[in-house]
């Protein structure tokens, strides 16, 4: 199976490449500031389980494919950008009742769980910074010697949705902590809902005109 060396040095490469901000940091942090730290964090676990999709996906052939076609690779970064661009919209419409439910001394406005882990795995299904690199990254640490390449790649995986979590919550809960000074004023908690709504259309703008190098 996977040698201890082969998984430590690919852990190693997922860290780096998780803490630097990309789309699933960012949209965490805009769900912080716009319904607080529950719905992050659970956007969090949602945002890992499509990530990990993404590894069966390239274990069992999508990485090739992906590689080698730019129309593949295109669709799944339009999908990911129109799905962010909607949840942007819907915040900046629904900005009002986050002001109004602190009114009512309503601390949160959380989504039903199920609709916050959908979200979440949409989003890290559809992200293109993550599939390119399980495609390029994955298929160097294997060996056909060492067993079925399949099982390597997905043992190989979970380094991401694992360090995924850890590194996202992180940032929910620092957004989140943000978010109660603004909770103290309804009209800046209504900014927030608007500024968040903009973060994340603006983010969906970013992934739909980035080419490969993402």
């Amino acid at each position: 199976m996977v040698s201890p060396s082969h998984f430590a040095a690919f852990a190693a490469l997922v860290f780096l490449m998780v803490v630097v901000p990309g789309p699933s940091v960012l949209f965490t942090i805009s769900r912080a500031l716009t319904v607080g730290r529950r719905d992050a964090l659970l956007t969090v676990i949602g945002n890992a389980a499509g990530v990990y999709l993404q590894v069966v996906a390239v274990a069992f052939g999508l990485g090739a494919i992906v590689e080698g076609s730019a129309a593949v690779f295109t669709v799944i970064k339009l999908v990911g950008a129109a799905y962010l661009i909607y949840l942007g919209v819907q915040a900046i419409r629904h900005r009002r009742k986050l002001s109004e439910a602190f009114g009512s001394a309503v601390r949160t406005v959380p989504g039903s769980a199920p609709r916050v882990l959908r979200d979440g795995f949409v989003v890290g299904l559809a992200n293109p910074k993550s599939i390119v690199f399980l495609a390029a990254f994955l298929p160097p640490f294997v060996s056909p010697a060492a067993g079925p390449v399949p099982v390597q790649m997905m043992l190989l995986g979970l380094c991401l949705p694992v360090i995924a979590i850890a590194s996202d919550s992180v940032w929910a809960l620092v957004a989140g902590a943000a978010r109660d000074w603004f909770a103290s004023s309804p009209r800046r908690l209504e900014l927030v809902g608007g500024t968040g709504g903009l973060v994340m259309i603006g983010l969906g703008a970013g992934i739909a005109l980035n080419g490969r190098a993402d």
